[in-house]
């Protein structure tokens, strides 16, 4: 009451129906082909792990599909320092059930994204005054944790995969029972595990065989079954101070010296973004500059050799930076003022 901030952001306009309004309720749910609206949980319970945003209602209740599970709640966990964060499921079980026959049960219908890491079986979940489930309640969860017996490889490729797994997810002992994705595994670390796997025998492995075979043990099997396909590794052009262009740069080039005199923006790609909280000014010049460094294409600059349009990759060149201090009615304006056409001779060009 007497918070039109807050009223115009729950009473939303009706896609239906112009010019009425309808309250937003905040829960998600979905119309099943059969005209049932299914329950999922709360707009609010949405969570960004790895680049995907997932709904932890909709996790809960295809758990609760399973004939093992009595009650669930899903929960995404912050990584210790330099990890993903990742999510933990909790159960409360009234009957036999295994990590991996859950596993199986959610991919069936999630992408594996969706999938928590690590599962906890508790005896009640906590629950507040008013019957939900206090998730702040929750024990921590515990990676890294095995439920198969400790036992150690027996030939040279189980080896080989026992060392890798501890690499890659930062384990300290590993037998050949040890699951990848029950020990912090995810698809990123599958394909950083794929590419080794790949160097070390000279095997292409797909992720979706990790998935299927994601314990040492399986994995190793899997690997003696695969055709051999030499690892072929990139190697760097030789350094020189000018080097050849394509066709869509030739392109590019041509479009931009016949609009040069028109203040040229045709091919540019501004992009704006929005931080929240405080910003560290230094520390994201930094990591620009780190990107810059890395990578030859930022430094890369275009030119006329003997009338042959070459690009030049410069050593090092100096990032611009202008930090400016604006209110939020001049944001718009320094937007337009932002934009602006490129000099190809010079780098960087951005």
């Amino acid at each position: 009451w007497k918070q039109p901030e807050l009223t115009k952001e729950k009473f939303i306009s009706n896609p239906y129906v112009p010019g009425e309004r309808i309250y937003r309720t905040g829960d998600l749910a979905r119309w099943l082909p059969d005209g049932t609206i299914e329950y999922l949980g709360r707009i609010d319970e949405q969570v960004k792990i790895r680049g995907f945003r997932i709904e932890l209602g909709e996790i809960e209740s295809r758990l609760l599909e399973h004939p093992a599970v009595k009650e669930a709640a899903v929960v995404a966990h912050k990584g210790v320092e330099g990890e993903d964060a990742f999510l933990c499921a909790y159960i409360v079980s009234e009957g036999n059930w295994s990590v991996s026959e859950l596993r199986q049960h959610l991919s069936e219908i999630l992408p594996f994204y969706m999938i928590p890491e690590v599962f906890m079986e508790l005896e009640q979940l906590p629950k507040s005054v008013h019957g939900k489930v206090n998730k702040r309640e929750l024990p921590k969860p515990e990676r890294n944790s095995l439920d198969a017996d400790f036992v150690a490889p027996s030939h040279p490729i189980e080896e080989g995969l026992c060392q890798l797994f501890q690499e890659i997810l930062g384990v300290e002992r590993v037998g050949i029972y040890a699951h990848f994705f029950e020990l912090g595994g995810h698809s990123l670390k599958a394909m950083k595990l794929a590419s080794r796997i790949h160097q070390s025998w000279g095997v292409e492995i797909s992720i979706a065989d990790l998935f299927a075979y994601p314990t040492v043990k399986e994995m190793a099997e899997r690997i003696q079954k695969l055709e051999e396909k030499r690892y072929a590794t990139i190697e760097p052009v030789e350094e020189k101070a000018w080097y050849p262009v394509s066709s869509a740069q030739k392109r590019m080039y041509a479009v931009y010296q016949l609009e040069q005199g028109a203040a040229n923006t045709n091919y540019n790609m501004p992009l704006v973004m929005e931080v929240k909280g405080p910003l560290q000014v230094e520390r994201l010049r930094q990591a620009v500059e780190g990107l810059v460094k890395r990578h030859e294409s930022l430094r890369t600059s275009f030119h006329l050799i003997e009338e042959e349009l070459v690009q030049k990759v410069h050593p090092q060149v100096k990032v611009p930076w202008t930090f400016i201090e604006a209110t939020e009615e001049e944001v718009e304006q320094q937007i337009e003022a932002f934009i602006r056409p490129f000099d190809l001779s010079q780098a960087p060009l951005f």
